[in-house]
């Protein structure tokens, strides 16, 4: 078993890191810039470093990071998700300081985080991909001749992107006002020109099958999550499982996962994902190489902990189950409790938190690095916590998790809680009938009014005071 770990990330996905550290006894080590000096994860590590006053910096810098595991005698570093998560150099920088790093190695991470190489791979191995370029697009009327083959709409995405770098083209002249943008996107976010082209799956749903694959061959999935509720291509609510897929399905999509990770011998946790067309077809769309944000739901379903197995698996141990071990034990939906206004075009809304109340009660859990008293900084993404509900049931899971969003206080700045609670009283979300339309299509569900409770009453009365007063 490895016997120190360096954290290389920040936030929520670095406390649930330690969390998993201090259960295996393995000592961990934090590092964070100045401006998360009073973050949650430098207090629960049992060590920590500053990595110095640039916000973003340390984070970015492979050899830093690698550094200061080597300096603080780490025999290992965890990426947690974002950041170098996917950067193959990380991996590779790790291997020359013969420091294990949590994840697959640098070969496969750079495979499938090419896009176009990941498709090809997925091709050979018998995968369902969209129809598409076979490679990268040489130039724009390469781009036109490859929409004219596969008909429109198409999707021009980024090589490297994730998220960004991707544009819908309904015709011939959207595609000529795209092509320069996607590139200009790829370009600033990835450092990378390179685009493809894919047929536009018009309103799929969007699921994902959480693989783990250890180094004596074994690989399993752990089932699939439904991540269809999102806003510009970055997820708001995930569920698990998803309650559109039949049985058949299910077990589909969990041989195509093992097919996948198998494919390109894969190890560690991993996520395989797909869209689901209307007509029932699935079609690969990329895999992420690293735990994913909504990790946590796949736990609560299957009661497996997946950050622990990470570090067996990263510790040259093998899976501590089989596939015929796992169970589908109830629903769980995870909500990222995101610093936004979504009255107001989904303004970040950074700052000061006055108050923080965590919900309670069984099957609600939350994760999180801020706490009463702590001011979230404006340079990083928006997200601060994460509220996880489990139920033995679909309504039971959407009566626990609107309780659970009317229990949960976050005062000081404003977050998107009240707007999830309108999506649960949706009769689409209820009857488990959503696609990757659901947010533009229910623009209404932005126009609720808020009610303060006293304490928010007696907050704003205080403040106003304290304004008027100069104290």
């Amino acid at each position: 078993m490895l016997s120190k770990i360096l954290v290389a990330n920040r936030g929520e996905i670095a406390v649930r890191i330690i969390r998993a550290c201090r259960k295996l006894g393995i000592r961990s080590v934090a590092v964070y810039s100045e401006a998360d000096r009073y973050s949650l994860h430098v207090k629960k590590a049992d060590e920590a470093y500053c990595l110095g006053d640039d916000p973003l910096a340390g984070y970015l810098n492979p050899q830093t990071l690698v550094n200061t595991a080597k300096m603080t005698g780490c025999d290992g570093l965890h990426p947690g998700y974002g950041f170098l998560s996917e950067n193959p150099g990380l991996a590779e920088a790790c291997a020359e300081q013969d420091i294990v790093f949590v994840g697959p190695g640098a070969g496969v991470i750079r495979k499938m985080g090419d896009k176009t190489q990941a498709r090809l791979s997925m091709l050979a191995a018998n995968v369902p991909v969209t129809p598409g370029s076979e490679g990268n697009l040489t130039d724009l009327e390469d781009a036109i001749g490859q929409a004219a083959r596969v008909g429109y709409p198409v999707m021009l995405k980024a090589t490297s992107g994730g998220g960004r770098g991707i544009r819908r083209c309904d015709n011939e002249q959207e595609l000529r006002q795209n092509y320069p943008r996607v590139i200009s996107e790829a370009t600033k976010a990835f450092g990378s020109a390179e685009v493809f082209l894919e047929k536009c799956i018009v309103n799929p749903r969007h699921i994902e099958v959480q693989i783990l694959a250890d180094n004596q061959g074994n690989a399993l999935h752990l089932y699939e999550r439904d991540c269809s509720i999102q806003r510009r291509n970055q997820k708001l609510i995930e569920i698990a499982p998803s309650p559109q897929l039949t049985q058949q399905q299910r077990e589909t999509l969990g041989t195509l996962a093992i097919r996948a990770a198998k494919a390109v011998d894969y190890e560690n946790a991993g996520t395989v994902e797909f869209l689901l067309d209307g007509d029932g077809s699935f079609y690969f769309m990329e895999m992420n190489t690293r735990v994913q944000v909504e990790h946590t739901i796949t736990e609560e379903i299957t009661g497996i902990d997946i950050v622990q197995e990470q570090l067996r698996i990263a510790s040259g141990l093998p899976l501590s189950f089989s596939q015929d071990d796992v169970r589908i034990n109830g629903f769980a939906m995870q909500f990222r409790i995101n610093a936004e206004d979504p009255k107001n075009n989904f303004l970040p809304s950074f700052g000061y938190i006055s108050r923080y109340y965590a919900p309670g009660g069984p099957g609600v859990r939350t994760d999180t690095a801020v706490y009463t008293g702590y001011t979230l900084p404006p340079h990083y993404d928006s997200l601060c916590a994460k509220l996880v509900v489990w139920a033995r049931d679909w309504d039971g899971v959407l009566a626990r998790s609107q309780r659970a969003l009317e229990d949960m206080r976050l005062f000081g700045i404003k977050t998107t809680m009240p707007y999830y609670q309108e999506i649960l009283q949706s009769e689409n979300l209820q009857k488990g009938d959503f696609d990757t339309s659901f947010v533009e299509s229910h623009p209404e569900l932005t126009d609720y009014s808020l009610k303060r409770s006293p304490e928010e009453l007696a907050t704003v009365i205080a403040a106003a005071i304290a304004a008027h007063t100069g104290f």
